[in-house]
């Protein structure tokens, strides 16, 4: 006697859940230019290192007392590596109502936020829907909701102070999706695939009585300029690599250092541009981020919040292989073109 059978069963229980919300719902978050929860995290990590936790968590479907659906919780999590470094990841997935609270996915976000604090490892957030902020099928469902209160965030906030968060927006997040945005350390959306708002169009309309599409409402050029979110990208796969070079900058939580770098230039480099590139006239500007590119290691910055308060230029860098902060007031410098829109504000 052996426990083969039972293994065999679980085995095609995860299968069952690995379905997600079917083929048809697979197939539309494609059509609409978005990976799935499952393709995310495999891109995001290094390859093979994901170990899921919860994959069961759902509702099941019976028949003849034979499992035969799996209706997961629309969110997955676990433990994987970034460039070598533990981390853990949890997503939601859009492919089951939308994203929005069901099955288990109130304790599953929970255990994530949980889990990385207690392990003292990095968060990533991926974000796609309303990301467990309850829904009316919810509610019509159970006759409850509990909403305002939040069971885990006096975890969300806590975890700022201990160890690295970060998050992506990967579609359109909304309520409680976009406090889990926001509340971050660095925040990076895809322009034209990802909006974060408070509430999605049809609630603003029947509020106001105004139409108004989801990226007029909360598009990348609206929150990156309001500092609700940090950085936009081109597609998915450029956020993921953002992930991963801020992560590299920082340590594993707050009791350890950061790592550093096998230095890649020469600490004594010497860049002539340095002698004249402040002008001695104070009423001329200066390009800060061609200054700032001379001072730390070759190819090294990267700029966060550029659109956010462009008086500054802040991001992470490396001297000589150590991750540092840059802040440089920008002045006299030269800064990107204004938008139209802060343009006509001007």
């Amino acid at each position: 006697m052996t426990w083969e059978p039972e293994i065999e069963e679980l085995k095609r229980r995860v299968e069952l859940a690995r379905q997600m919300g079917g083929a048809e719902n697979v197939e539309r978050q494609h059509k609409a230019g978005r990976l799935t929860v499952r393709e995310r995290v495999e891109r995001l990590l290094d390859s093979a290192s994901f170990h899921e936790t919860g994959a069961l968590a759902g509702v099941g479907t019976y028949t003849d007392g034979t499992l035969t659906a799996i209706r997961p919780a629309n969110f997955v999590m676990g433990t994987g590596h970034i460039n070598g470094r533990r981390v853990v990841v949890g997503g939601d997935d859009f492919t089951v109502r939308g994203g929005a609270n069901d099955a288990s996915i109130g304790g599953k976000q929970g255990y994530a936020e949980k889990m990385a604090r207690e392990l003292r490892l990095p968060l990533v957030r991926l974000v796609d829907g309303t990301g467990g902020g309850g829904s009316v099928k919810t509610y019509e469902m159970t006759g409850r909701t509990y909403v305002p209160g939040n069971p885990t965030w006096d975890v969300i906030a806590t975890a700022l102070s201990e160890i690295p968060v970060v998050a992506a927006a990967l579609g359109p997040v909304a309520g409680l999706g976009a406090a889990r945005v926001a509340c971050s350390h660095f925040s990076v959306m895809v322009r034209g695939l990802s909006q974060v708002f408070v509430a999605g169009p049809p609630v603003v309309q029947r509020a106001f009585g105004t139409p108004i599409d989801k990226e007029s409402l909360g598009g990348s050029q609206i929150q990156v300029e309001a500092g609700a979110v940090d950085n936009v990208v081109d597609s998915e796969d450029e956020a993921f690599a953002q992930i991963r070079r801020v992560l590299g900058y920082l340590p594993r939580n707050v009791w350890e250092m950061p790592p550093r770098a096998t230095p890649a230039d020469d600490p004594r480099r010497r860049e002539d541009g340095l002698l004249s590139i402040i002008p001695r006239n104070r009423r001329r500007p200066y390009d800060v981020r061609t200054l700032v590119s001379h001072v730390v290691d070759r190819d090294s910055f990267l700029e966060i919040g550029a659109k956010y308060g462009p008086s500054l230029v802040a991001g992470l860098a490396r001297l000589d292989g150590y991750p540092v902060g840059v802040s440089w007031p920008t002045t006299r410098c030269t800064r990107a073109a204004p938008s139209p829109r802060t343009a006509r504000r001007r």
